[in-house]
């Protein structure tokens, strides 16, 4: 048999039923469907887009709320970058100026500083 032939017949069979404009139904299959089951039809696809519409809403307040969120955080970020380099300026002065008494006081508070955080942690 012609490969060919198979093809154009399977395609017929495929498309068998579809007119144009739309698809012709079986005189079968519209019998079968009756406006009561169109109707539970749309009534499901419409509570199923309303769980979906409000997913989405959800989704979008979570969304905002993060973004807020992420942007409280980059700008606290930004002010302890500002103190951190205001406070390495500092210790570049005091490392710059040999002074021993500077030296010492910069060493025994850091000492103390950590035995503090070490008793509190504790």
């Amino acid at each position: 048999m012609n490969p060919r032939r198979d093809v154009r017949t399977n395609r017929a069979a495929l498309f068998d039923g579809i007119e144009e404009g739309g698809i012709r139904a079986s005189s079968s299959y519209s019998h079968e469907i009756d406006e009561q089951d169109n109707e539970r039809a749309m009534e499901g696809l419409q509570d199923r887009v309303n769980l979906l519409k409000r997913l989405s809403g959800d989704i979008h307040e979570e969304v905002e709320t993060h973004n807020h969120m992420l942007d409280r955080m980059g700008n606290d970020m930004d002010s302890s970058r500002g103190v951190l380099s205001g406070t390495m300026d500092r210790f570049k002065t005091v490392f710059e100026t040999k002074s021993s008494r500077r030296m010492f006081t910069l060493v025994a508070s850091f000492v103390v500083i950590f035995l503090v955080v070490y008793y509190l942690t504790r």
